[in-house]
């Protein structure tokens, strides 16, 4: 049975249903999230609606933490801006939601969390094979980076399915990943982002907090730049 795993959707609703779109015309219903549900975009509860009526299990990321926790991010102002909006308009049962989520996941032999295996939920990790050779298993799954990746190292395979709603690879087309029982295979769908710029400036933001999504930049920056 085919398994694709999806991360860092960010509230970015129109991402998300063009990569379960595709993931449903693969035949493809058994769906992971690797966490970062919430942040950046206004559809928070829209993302969130649609993995709970999917039945998607995900881990959580470090914006489901802020969110969950009523915290804050501790190095961008950005994020904490974007996330002081998304407290005012997400719905209670959808922050009851994100504090059940657990910090790591393990399907089928795959080990999966959002940051890495030393920080769950907030490592940003670099992958290697003296970083793998420590860990038990073979085949391990993260988020956080925004960058999709695999690789190998020795009988270590580490896939990083990349971001559905806000990619930093260079490529604007939502991410993810699939796996057939043997293999990882990385895929990316093109969507229209027009709404959710559209939302974003309705919702007070300026094109910095979303222009990076047009080139899948590494850090935020305006359209123009």
């Amino acid at each position: 049975m085919k398994t694709a795993f999806i991360s860092d959707i960010h509230g970015n609703f129109q991402a998300l249903q063009a990569v379960l779109a595709e993931l449903d015309g693969l035949g493809i219903s058994r769906v992971y999230c690797a966490g970062d549900i919430v942040g950046y975009y206004t559809q928070v509860n829209e993302c969130c609606a649609e993995l709970r009526r999917r039945g998607i299990p995900s881990v959580m990321g470090n914006h489901d933490w802020y969110m969950a926790g009523d915290g804050f991010c501790p190095r961008s102002r950005s994020v904490n801006d974007c996330l002081a909006y998304q407290r005012g308009i997400i719905e209670s049962q959808h922050v009851e939601w994100l504090r059940t989520l657990p910090l790591q996941m393990r399907i089928d032999g795959i080990h999966m969390v959002h940051g890495g295996w030393g920080d769950p939920i907030d490592e940003y990790l670099k992958p290697g094979s003296e970083y793998f050779e420590r860990l038990p298993g073979d085949v391990f799954v993260s988020g956080h980076t925004h960058i999709q990746t695999l690789q190998q190292f020795g009988t270590k395979t580490y896939c990083n399915p990349g971001s559905v709603g806000q990619p930093r690879d260079g490529d604007p087309r939502a991410a993810f990943a699939t796996h057939d029982g043997y293999e990882f295979r990385l895929h990316r769908v093109a969507y229209d982002m027009q709404p959710v710029f559209d939302l974003m400036e309705a919702a007070g933001f300026g094109d910095y907090y979303y222009g990076g999504l047009k080139t899948g930049a590494r850090t935020l920056r305006r359209l123009a730049d």
